[in-house]
């Protein structure tokens, strides 16, 4: 559908494609028109990805009736899935469809993996989920890779558009991860939405938005000149066309064994083992066609996404312990409000990303023209100094405690506001420091391995805390809660003491990127 009407074929024409390239690129003001557009595309789509990321634990637990840590494992699987086929979905794009075709597949992917939950959540979990996992794989990096294609190389500019797209993110995330949860819980339109279908309007409501999200998107590709188009152009239209349908049929006929995976994680500890060597493999064979000083920024590239793991596995018990957590150990109380505990768990980080993410964007500008602008390995550090601060004050929920294991919904509130910080910090500048570092010709490459380095953090964070659930097994909430906490403390000198190693490496991973800031 991609290569019809929406996009007129000019790759007969290279040097008008060029020169459009060039006119996008030179725009003038803080952030190209396209990235207007960009913006809403990935809101929707990550509308849907959140809502029903904040769902699953909740879900496996109360309706598939799953034990606290088997429903933790399964959420790592399911999320380590999830990113590691951003990798995939970057190599396709790469190789085959082109970033924008990859793009559009996975939005359909995600399309009919949120309608089949939406009609048959029980039944059909597991195919449902499949289908997302390889859907976003398609989705999600490439989508990021043509925001960075907006900038020229160096151009300061690309950190402040990489913090606004992620507000993006956040938007979505923050309606999404509010609004579904909640529906599902009956705590929001509990008189409009019958009790038997608020899982089926909540994972409903997940495929309305990403559709939005997929007519987006096909609107915008009229402005984008040659970037994301098909890699092989070159080829004849039979020879073409016979390489995107086998990447399509290849990609359905690989969600049986996702759903097989998935439900059982032994097989998830096996796929880990091997897809993150199997990259660095990849990556390091890539390798031997470039220069030592593009090499030079594709290990530094390789160490930022390690540091990633570590801020990943602890970040993402949002989604695991913390949402067993907000569920039985907090009150309904925010700043005299009353809301549901596990819809702010879900959402607070991402309002505070809203709030702040375009005036950190701008600080980044304004400290770059006054030249003391930190570097981006500090940032790095930086941030795991805050994730510190915020699983500090997590810690500090057990002494704000009644006798029955119910603390501070605000508490746990300002732990979220101190960690957004943190996340600004590494997550928008680590997207815009892989398009530096990495060529062109590896780009999305190198941005679904950005991803696939947070799968490591997905895989990690599900036995992080379906380790805490097992402790906490047999125990009452007030034990619990202690139990938890303790978890968190630990989780807090960890980050502490990364952030203060990563700090004080600093001076040698600068040398590994060669001037790129």
């Amino acid at each position: 559908m991609e290569s019809g009407k929406a996009v007129p074929d000019t790759s007969n024409d290279p040097s008008s494609d060029q020169a459009e390239l060039e006119r996008i690129q030179n725009f003038k003001g803080k952030y190209p028109k396209q990235l207007w557009h960009l913006f809403f595309s990935e809101m929707w789509e990550r509308f849907s990805f959140y809502g029903m990321r904040g769902m699953l634990v909740i879900f496996m637990v109360n309706e598939l009736t799953m034990k606290e840590e088997t429903a933790n494992l399964q959420y790592g699987a399911t999320q380590a899935f999830v990113y590691a086929f951003t990798f995939i979905g970057g190599l396709f794009a790469d190789k085959i469809l082109g970033y924008r075709k990859s793009l559009f597949w996975g939005g359909i992917l995600m399309i009919v993996g949120s309608i089949v939950l939406a009609l048959a959540p029980k039944e059909l979990f597991f195919l449902g989920i499949g289908f997302n996992i390889v859907g976003t794989g398609f989705f999600k990096p490439n989508i990021s890779t043509i925001v960075g294609r907006l900038y020229k190389e160096g151009d300061p500019r690309t950190d402040a558009g990489f913090s606004f797209f992620y507000m993006g993110v956040n938007l979505g995330a923050l309606i999404g991860g509010y609004l579904c949860i909640a529906i599902a819980n009956g705590t929001l339109f509990a008189g409009l939405v019958p009790a038997e279908l608020r899982w089926n309007v909540a994972f409903g409501l997940a495929a309305i938005v990403m559709i939005v999200s997929l007519l987006t998107f096909t609107n915008t590709q009229k402005s984008l000149a040659s970037i994301g188009k098909s890699p092989l152009l070159h080829l004849k239209d039979s020879k073409r066309k016979l390489y995107e349908v086998l990447t399509f049929i290849g990609s359905l006929a690989i969600i049986p064994v996702i759903m097989l995976m998935v439900a059982k994680t032994e097989y998830t500890d096996i796929f880990m083992y091997i897809i993150g060597p199997a990259s660095l493999v990849y990556i390091l064979y890539e390798m031997r066609n470039f220069s030592w000083e593009v090499n030079k920024k594709l290990v530094a590239a390789i160490l930022f996404m390690i540091f990633s793991i570590f801020f990943w596995a602890f970040f993402e018990q949002s989604g695991g312990s913390l949402s067993l957590f907000a569920a039985h150990n907090l009150d309904n109380k925010l700043l005299g409000v009353e809301l549901d505990p596990n819809g702010v768990n879900n959402s607070a980080n991402s309002l505070f990303v809203i709030l702040f993410a375009s005036g950190l964007g701008l600080l980044w500008l304004w400290m770059n023209k006054k030249k003391i602008e930190p570097n981006t390995i500090v940032k790095f550090g930086l941030a795991f100094i805050f994730l510190a601060g915020g699983f500090f004050i997590f810690y500090d929920a057990r002494f704000f405690t009644d006798a029955n294991g119910v603390s501070s919904l605000n508490l746990f509130t300002t732990g979220w506001l101190v960690i957004t910080f943190g996340e600004l910090a590494l997550s928008p500048i680590g997207m815009s420091v892989m398009t530096k570092l990495s060529p062109h010709k590896l780009q999305a490459v190198v941005m679904g391995m950005w991803f696939l380095a947070s799968a490591y953090g997905q895989y990690f964070a599900g036995l992080l805390g379906a380790g805490i659930a097992r402790a906490s097994e047999n125990s009452n909430n007030y034990e619990k809660l202690m139990v938890y906490t303790e978890g968190y403390g630990q989780l807090a000198i960890y980050s502490l003491i990364i952030g203060v190693v990563i700090i004080a490496a600093s001076y040698w991973i600068k040398k590994l990127m060669g001037g790129v800031k």
